[in-house]
């Protein structure tokens, strides 16, 4: 699997002082924004200066969607719910390993993520949450606002898929 590291994108980063600037967002797959850097002089100096402090995120973004990618899955938004004979195995093999106390919604998307190599579809979320899909939308809503979950699509199916950082 292909990874982008921190060094390397400030590395690239000092090519600004060449008069090459927006390297570091090229290099972390923000095009857009790294073209608009480069015709710019990384917006006049002012965000070049800035992705100092951006770069860690950039990369760690790029690495959950490399990750994603080496996984199978692609990106785009599809709000399909499939449910299949292996997500119902999963969670019956799923049910059958955990303690029987009490965990909060977020905990258990959380290890089932952990338990799913990092990846879930709605279905499984659904399964192992034991909410209704309203609920676990607005619980994966939530996961992505604190920023430990991610969403991309399987290119075969276009299911969803929410990748967590764990």
């Amino acid at each position: 699997m292909q990874k982008v590291n921190s060094g390397t994108a400030y590395i690239i980063w000092g090519l600004c002082f060449f008069g090459i600037c927006g390297g570091q967002r090229l290099y972390t797959g923000n095009v857009f924004s790294g073209l608009i850097y480069l015709f710019t002089f990384g917006v006049f100096g002012i965000g070049q200066f800035l992705d100092l402090i951006l770069i860690p995120g950039m990369v760690n973004k790029r690495n959950i969607y490399l990750r994603g990618l080496a996984a199978g899955n692609g990106t785009g938004s599809n709000p399909a719910i499939t449910l299949n004979i292996g997500d119902l195995q999963e969670l019956q093999q799923y049910q059958t390993s955990q303690p029987s106390f009490s965990k909060t919604p977020m905990q258990k998307l959380l290890k089932a993520a952990k338990d799913n190599g990092g990846t879930l579809s709605m279905a499984q979320a659904v399964l192992y949450t034991e909410l209704e899909p309203p609920e676990v939308q607005e619980l994966l809503i939530e996961a992505q606002k604190h920023h430990l979950a991610e969403i991309t699509n399987d290119p075969e199916t276009g299911a969803i898929r929410y990748h967590f950082d764990l």
